[in-house]
């Protein structure tokens, strides 16, 4: 009877536990994701800070090469269709997969339940991508100040950065940063409670939904309507879709990670 009572007990601490937020716990989860910080706030800035020093690199040769007969907004303008800015955002889906694959067992076996756990780690990625679409939203305001810093490079004022303002170039940075973190920690949560075989499942899945839309759109000759469509959202809708896919996936990751197994 004893026992019985005793069981009874723990199952029903344990579902409070889990049905309510509990902020202490949740700090810990960020402060657990802090203890290494170079991989959150270390390497993203290096491989940015990598790709200015080339920009600028290239941007100087060409002067140099060019002398008199070219102008600086002529280089910068040679610049703006530079994929640089973005060379941190392949790096965060590898942070978004080492987040959930090298914390969450050591998390649980602290005590911390699968919704402070996912609450902290949400909490570390909204952190870290307000944190980068701070600085790249206000580099490209130094950069066109400075024009391409004083040598007409373009690193930051390129692709659709510094044509709408601070707030939409933060904006987008944040909702795309988001994206790859969660894709990247959603992604691993399907490796942690089916392993090979899930992945397997949802890397086909992925190329048949894919493939689908491609036969779809050609078949019935929507293309147009399409692109139209995107057209027509311009920036802010693609980018505001970003942002409801990066939620998407944070609330799938922790729909799958509530029945995952720790090893």
């Amino acid at each position: 009877m004893t026992a019985v009572t005793t069981t009874a007990a723990t199952a029903e601490r344990e579902a409070s536990m889990s049905s309510r937020v509990r902020p202490g716990e949740i700090w810990r989860i960020v402060r657990l994701l802090a203890v290494n910080p170079t991989i959150f706030f270390g390497v993203p800035w290096l491989i940015l800070g990598g790709a200015w020093a080339v920009t600028m690199i290239v941007a100087l040769i060409i002067q140099g090469a060019g002398g008199a007969a070219v102008d600086a907004s002529d280089i910068q303008e040679g610049f703006r269709y530079s994929w640089a800015v973005l060379s941190p955002q392949w790096y965060l889906v590898a942070v978004g997969v080492q987040a959930v694959a090298f914390t969450f067992s050591f998390a649980l076996g602290f005590g911390s339940t699968r919704r402070d756990y996912w609450l902290g780690l949400s909490a570390m990625f909204v952190f870290v991508a307000a944190e980068m679409a701070v600085a790249i939203a206000t580099l490209v305001q130094i950069e066109k100040a400075t024009g391409g810093w004083w040598i007409g490079a373009g690193m930051f004022d390129t692709l659709w950065y510094g044509q709408s303002g601070w707030t939409f170039d933060f904006f987008t940075t944040f909702s795309l940063q988001l994206f790859v973190l969660f894709v990247g920690a959603g992604v691993t949560t399907v490796y942690m409670r089916w392993r090979v075989r899930g992945m397997m499942t949802l890397f086909f899945s992925f190329v048949a939904l894919v493939l689908a839309l491609i036969a779809g759109f050609t078949f019935t000759n929507t293309w147009p309507a399409v692109l139209s469509w995107f057209a027509s959202i311009g920036l802010l809708g693609v980018f505001t879709l970003t942002l409801v896919a990066a939620v998407v996936a944070a609330v799938a990751g922790f729909l799958v990670i509530r029945k995952a197994t720790p090893r």
